[in-house]
């Protein structure tokens, strides 16, 4: 589970990201723990260029039962105000500078940084063993 306060740029991305890329029966969610009214439309714009359509995608809630579900919870970086994802259980923090306000080209940097933080998360994903 990728996490932002606003779930609305860097956890959407990672989230798009992972599951376009993830080997079969792997897959990422995202929320955010204050999830804005919809995803930043500059961050749509970043990942379309690259092929990815998340048009339809809608900013979403964390929830407790997302939390126990979760193998995983990274959070992408909260900047310097108060993130309450931080007290949650299996955290790791990816510290990504948030997408707001940012112009296309630092955004499309803070695609890139996601995309190999999630390639490097999937080549150390548990492979299935043969029985």
């Amino acid at each position: 589970m990728f996490v932002c306060v606003q779930n609305a740029g860097r956890s959407q991305m990672a989230e798009t990201l992972f599951n376009k890329m993830a080997p079969k029966g792997w897959r990422a969610v995202s929320a955010g723990t204050v999830p804005a009214v919809q995803v930043n439309p500059a961050v749509t714009q970043v990942l379309k260029e690259i092929g990815i359509d998340i048009s339809h995608a809608k900013p979403k809630a964390i929830s407790n039962e997302m939390i126990r579900e979760a193998d995983r919870i990274i959070t992408m970086g909260c900047g310097a105000g108060f993130c309450p994802a931080a007290f949650l259980p299996k955290i790791e923090d990816w510290n990504i500078e948030d997408p707001k306000g940012k112009t296309l080209e630092q955004l499309r940097e803070i695609r890139d940084v996601i995309k190999g933080k999630v390639l490097m998360l999937i080549e150390g994903l548990d492979k299935p063993t043969k029985v």
